[in-house]
């Protein structure tokens, strides 16, 4: 496989309910039906096996830099990010990399 993957995760505020998580998760699973861009999409909450992890995790892979690029700056993506995500959101980790 040769692309562009980009993986990010999501740490929740304190109070943050199942019914918000949800959303978040049903949102960004809309995605790749509207961003022709996306090439695969992985996303789930933590399973909960090992403490100290994040909550929530996002795993996307792009045909080059500049798909993933179309990507983040979708006004799509941005609507789930800002409407869905920055509201619960107490800390984010990125990275992204070629494949």
């Amino acid at each position: 496989m040769s692309g562009f993957r980009h993986v990010v995760m999501f740490r929740w505020v304190e109070g943050t309910t199942t019914g918000q998580q949800d959303e978040v998760a049903e949102k960004l699973g809309e995605l790749p039906g509207v961003i022709e861009e996306i090439r695969e999409f992985s996303l789930g909450a933590d399973a909960g096996v090992n403490p100290g992890a994040h909550d929530f995790a996002v795993v996307a892979d792009f045909d080059s830099r500049d798909a993933y690029l179309a990507y983040r700056d979708h006004p799509s993506h941005r609507a789930v990010v800002e409407e869905y995500i920055a509201p619960i959101m107490a800390e984010r980790a990125s990275i992204q990399y070629e494949t």
